[in-house]
């Protein structure tokens, strides 16, 4: 799955995003682990923005994305957004764990697994494409989702408005 997810990715970053999507549909109600092993739960986070951002260490297209999330958390938590980053390492927390203390990361960080992914794509079957990112409203439903990387001020005026 690894080098499938992978593979993808590296195309990702050759071509233009993928459209990003409206869904409109109830976000799943899911508990994840931080890196603390503190449970995380969405539906608790019910009144909030909530982006979620399925992404991997090796993941190229992510990285590139993960210093506008921190931008955007600094500059709109206090307003209500809350960024979950959901990794899917297989090497485990060990490793994501170093890798947000090394960048800096000021959200949540989760770790993720296919029931996680099979949740949020919802309808849609096979691997997921990474980055792919959700963005929650505050009734909790998902309004937009984008499959690979985009633009950080597009990304932002989208998140403006759901705020």
């Amino acid at each position: 799955m690894k080098r499938f997810i992978a593979l993808l990715s590296v195309i990702t970053s050759l071509a233009l995003p993928l459209a990003g999507t409206t869904p409109n549909r109830p976000a799943p109600a899911l508990v994840f682990k931080d890196l603390a092993g503190q449970d995380v739960s969405l539906a608790a986070l019910k009144g909030k923005v909530v982006v979620v951002d399925f992404w991997a260490t090796w993941c190229g297209p992510c990285l590139t994305e993960i210093p506008g999330y921190i931008a955007l958390q600094k500059k709109y938590g206090a307003a209500g957004l809350v960024i979950i980053g959901v990794s899917l390492d297989q090497a485990g927390p060990r490793v994501v764990k170093k890798f947000v203390q090394d960048n800096g990361v000021n959200y949540t960080v989760v770790m993720g697994d296919t029931e996680a992914v099979d949740a949020f794509q919802g309808d849609e079957s096979g691997e997921i494409l990474l980055p792919t990112t959700y963005l929650i409203d505050r009734a909790g439903r998902i309004v937009h989702q984008k499959k690979g990387a985009m633009d950080h001020a597009a990304y932002e005026a989208i998140v403006q408005q759901a705020l």
